[in-house]
């Protein structure tokens, strides 16, 4: 059967355009929807069907180089390779509330500026904005804030992103909310189509989690392509090949079974650069490679020493030249010469030139000893070894002998396979010859000497040998040789030799390949079970639980009679099934419940903003620079996809305390009483 292998994609973000900026939009004020989502920012007009921006909320401020000025930051779909700037990646967002206004300021002048807005120092449209449930009023004032003070906007409407799906989708005034984000995870109640605040919930759970976790068990099961396992890589198979069981530890069993591995197992192939093939080296040019190498090494050598010798001689006769002006007597050359050889007087002189005399002298010998040492190396290559045992007798017997040839080959890359096999089981602490080394040597450390004399006796090295005898040696050069030549026989006198030393064929880059199986369950349970990566709140079944069990009987009927699921993972298969196996668990016997789920997970907070801009009522909601500047930037006007207004109480009034005028105090310390004395007037 043929292995279907899975190649990742690693798609490139392609650069936004600029958009024209269309007159009828200009001349008409038209509302602009941003939904500002801590994943994906989603951006239109309202009179448009699909948003015109779609990209990733993240900001890269390239590293500043010393003598260059600063890089300019990238934006979204700017960020062409994301994994090269991994680390100087940030966003505005602390989980799903806006906090680091100064990285929104960039994305909204990345935002403006896509959109084709050309007009001067100012945004001349309204702006509906989505944000998260309950989001606090400091967020909001500051958010206002930079609207209006910064692009000068008209006016704004706030909503929140999974209301405008709820919205979008028809969906009746009575429902249970379960909008999954990429970091949180919210379970709202709906009646008579306002939501209950009180009673929703929020889990600190979404997809950046489920990416996280996927990302660190295949490192954890490959370190060895650490590396290559990006986080991009990993929300790829997140978002490509991930389910959700519908019954997590049925299917987890079912994975112990290796026929259901093999068949279920995703293989993926991690990039690679395939081995140039080298055309294979006979022995004979292998020895002749080595040959040559040697006389390089050599060359190499005798111009290093001649080189040496030339430079000793040099000082040598620099220093006779000094000694020559004292038997001149001119003392004050003589002098000014030693200082500047660092000399102190005569002897030291006189030793300096004895050791570079004898340094000459043995230079000299090395050189002529190398000669004639090239001169035996040249005779040796004369006089070839010929091994007759690997030749056959006569033709009767050359099949015989191509098997002992080839037997003989075996024996040797079972001998490799052994030696390497020992290794790595000297590298694990349970296994029996890792045992029997630590027994060895907790032995040898029971014994009592005085003196460490371990060595000194030929039973020490007997105990040493054992030690390392089971690590093995690493292949000695006399058995690659000696594989070569056998290999070298076989390419010539068998045709059913593989030249490529072996008889199961290697898929190319097998070994750059990941087995994906569990892991892709593994990951989305996050959702169901937080525990799994620490995390000390509850799942989504048992969240929604616990919120039904604040509501009577018949609210509780009302609320599951429309379960709606909102937000991007939400797209996983199998959840739908899953959260109705989960609710059929929790509710009474024979009870009914409708689970539905967003007709575009992702887009449809935008299309339900769009919606609300398109509304005729829209004005009755926006609030204006006049508004803002009375009420404060926390201020906005209510709607059934808005959270529920809570002006922020007023500061407590600041209590002045007298002030009484200290002229002196004076503390005077007694050992003898320990009186203290405090004059105040």
């Amino acid at each position: 059967m043929e292995i279907e292998l899975i190649e990742l994609k690693d798609i490139k973000a392609t650069p936004d355009i600029i958009h024209s900026y269309p007159q009828r939009v200009k001349s008409e004020c038209t509302s602009l929807v941003i939904d500002n989502g801590s994943y994906n920012c989603r951006v239109g007009w309202a009179t448009e069907k699909e948003p015109q921006l779609m990209y990733k909320n993240l900001i890269a401020k390239p590293r500043k180089e010393r003598g260059k000025k600063d890089g300019e930051p990238q934006v979204g779909n700017d960020i062409a390779n994301i994994e090269a700037v991994r680390f100087q990646l940030k966003t505005q967002f602390d989980r799903n509330v806006v906090t680091h206004f100064e990285a929104q300021e960039q994305i909204f002048d990345y935002t403006f500026t896509h959109m084709g807005i050309d007009t001067e120092g100012s945004v001349n449209h309204p702006i509906i904005l989505t944000e998260a449930f309950l989001n606090p009023n400091y967020s909001r004032n500051l958010m206002a804030e930079l609207l209006f003070e910064c692009y000068n906007v008209p006016s704004i409407a706030y909503g929140v992103d999974c209301l405008f799906s709820y919205q979008h989708n028809n969906c009746p005034p009575d429902g249970l909310i379960v909008s999954i984000g990429y970091h949180t995870t919210h379970i709202i109640p709906i009646l008579d189509g306002k939501a209950d605040a009180m009673n929703a919930r929020r889990i600190n759970v979404g997809g950046y989690h489920i990416t996280s976790y996927m990302h660190r068990l295949l490192q954890l099961k490959y370190p060895v392509h650490v590396n290559a396992i990006t986080p991009s890589r990993a929300e790829e198979l997140i978002h490509e090949y991930s389910m959700i069981a519908l019954s997590y530890q049925e299917e987890v069993s079912k994975w112990a079974d290796v026929d259901h591995y093999d068949s279920n197992v995703l293989r993926v192939q991690l990039p690679y650069i395939a081995p140039t093939a080298a055309p294979g080296l006979t022995l004979e040019q292998q020895k002749e490679r080595k040959r040559e190498l040697a006389r390089r090494l050599m060359e190499i050598n005798a111009r290093k020493r001649e080189e040496r010798l030339a430079e000793d001689e040099e000082q040598l006769n620099q220093l006779l030249a000094v000694q020559d002006l004292l038997e001149e007597g001119e003392l004050d050359e003589f002098d000014q010469a030693l200082k500047s050889y660092s000399l102190a007087n005569e002897a030291d002189l006189i030793k300096m030139i004895n050791n570079l005399q004898a340094k000459v002298e043995r230079t000299r010998q090395k050189i002529v000893a190398a000669n004639s040492q090239e001169e035996n190396i040249v005779m040796e290559e004369q006089k070839p070894k010929i091994k007759s045992s690997l030749q056959p007798k006569d033709q009767q017997d050359f099949d015989e002998w191509i098997a002992g040839v080839r037997k003989k080959r075996q024996e040797i890359l079972d001998k490799r396979m052994a030696k390497r096999q020992r290794r790595q089981d000297m590298a694990k602490r349970r296994t029996a010859a890792a045992q029997e080394r630590m027994r060895i040597i907790s032995q040898l450390a029971r014994k009592e000497k005085r003196d460490d004399d371990f060595g000194m006796r030929d039973e020490d090295w007997d105990v040493y040998k054992v030690i390392n005898r089971e690590g093995g040696d690493s292949d000695s050069e006399l058995e690659q040789e000696k594989l070569l030549e056998l290999e070298d026989v076989l390419r010539h006198h068998d045709p059913e030799f593989d030249s490529a030393g072996s008889n199961v064929p290697m898929v190319p880059g097998e070994t750059h390949q990941l087995h994906v199986g569990v892991e892709r369950l593994r990951a989305p349970e996050l959702l169901f079970q937080p525990s799994m990566v620490g995390s000390v709140e509850a799942g989504i079944a048992e969240t929604i639980e616990y919120v039904l069990k604040q509501y009577s009987a018949e609210e509780q009927n009302r609320l599951v009679s429309n379960v709606f699921l909102t937000g991007g993972p939400t797209a996983f298969p199998g959840l739908l099934e899953r959260l109705k196996r989960e609710l059929r668990e929790m509710r009474p016997f024979g009870s009914n419940f409708q689970v539905n789920i967003a007709k575009n997970t992702s887009l449809d907070a935008w299309y339900g903003a769009r919606d609300f801009g398109l509304n005729g009522n829209l004005p009755e909601y926006l609030v204006s620079r006049k508004e803002y500047e009375e009420k404060g930037g926390e201020y906005f006007k209510e709607h059934s996809t808005s959270n529920t207004y809570t002006r922020s109480p007023d500061p407590l009034p600041m209590i002045q305390t007298p002030v009484t005028s200290e002229r002196e105090v004076i503390v005077e310390w007694k050992a003898s009483d320990a009186v203290v004395d405090v004059e105040i007037e």
